[in-house]
């Protein structure tokens, strides 16, 4: 038997962690001790060799979408490609959709395994989630991926269409290509959010002197970027800059929210926030980070 590649431990609240390379699950689930067991050791099943699945087609999962829909062998490459789709007008790779995706699967195979009261999969903040009648999960939000200090939280309930929540910007894992200091979305699956957040995110600009920016690839050599400027700094901006970056960011959400692609969305820049699709869920508070759900045993 091949030795494991991935890090697996418990944090406080009974939270299964697994790591590999760039992809980091905090994973919790609710239900009777048996069946959250079960989850547990199914969750760590499909983890392990996850992140080689994934290798196998990083170069068509890094090549801009385009005219003919990529051929992918893996399950979870499929649904990045298949999530990000719905946005190949602009750039867009399948890897826009990358962390959504793996918190999906883990996430099925877990619900598919063992009869769960409520459960997520936290993908670095991108979160796919599982609810059933009755049952509601609080996730804390905060209004800067530099900070990530939790400021607020939203409430999803069984019965609001949102099971993904994805938070991007410039001070992420990711580059970016807009000055957000973070766009979260909520949307019907994890993989859409984080597409939709990605996108969100980066139409969050200005051209002014105050924003450098460099090559993706003088950064990052292997970066899906490649030569588009991504945003390394930003200087003191104006309020009116900030607004009109908010206002451009705030109608690339609202045309996603229009074609049906997203719930809701939140977006922060410069201490000032802007909110889409508030009234429909009526679950967005003043913050931006996705972080850990506030249920008992699951708060960071």
């Amino acid at each position: 038997m091949l030795a494991k590649t991935h890090q697996v431990g418990m944090l406080p609240g009974n939270r299964l962690h697994l790591s590999e390379g760039p992809i980091d699950l905090v994973i919790w689930a609710d239900g009777e001790p048996e069946a959250v067991a079960e989850a547990y050791r199914v969750a760590e099943q499909r983890f392990d060799g996850l992140l080689l699945e994934l290798v196998a087609e990083l170069s068509p999962l890094r090549t801009p979408l385009g005219m003919a829909f990529p051929a992918l062998q893996s399950p979870i490459a499929r649904r990045m490609a298949e999530a990000c789709w719905p946005h190949r007008a602009v750039f867009i790779t399948s890897m826009a959709a990358v962390a959504g995706a793996v918190a999906e699967a883990v996430l099925a195979a877990m619900t598919a395994a063992a009869p769960l009261t409520r459960a997520y999969v936290n993908d670095g903040g991108d979160i796919a989630i599982h609810l059933t009648p009755a049952t509601s999960l609080a996730i804390g939000v905060v209004r800067s991926l530099g900070k990530a200090v939790p400021e607020g939280e939203v409430r999803i309930g069984y019965d609001m269409p949102v099971r993904g929540i994805a938070t991007s910007g410039r001070h992420g894992r990711s580059f970016s290509l807009g000055i957000a200091d973070a766009v979260t979305v909520l949307a019907r699956d994890a993989p859409s959010a984080d597409a939709a957040a990605t996108l969100i995110a980066n139409a969050v600009n200005i051209d002014d002197p105050a924003i450098v920016r460099r090559p993706a690839r003088d950064l990052d050599p292997d970066s899906d970027l490649g030569d588009l400027p991504v945003v390394v700094d930003v200087g003191p901006l104006t309020p009116s800059q900030v607004t009109a970056a908010l206002d451009v960011g705030a109608a690339r959400a609202e045309a996603m929210r229009h074609a049906g692609l997203i719930e809701a969305a939140l977006l922060t820049l410069a201490g000032e926030w802007r909110s889409v699709g508030a009234e429909r869920t009526a679950v967005i508070p003043a913050g931006a980070r996705s972080a850990e759900s506030r249920d008992p045993g699951a708060a960071r």
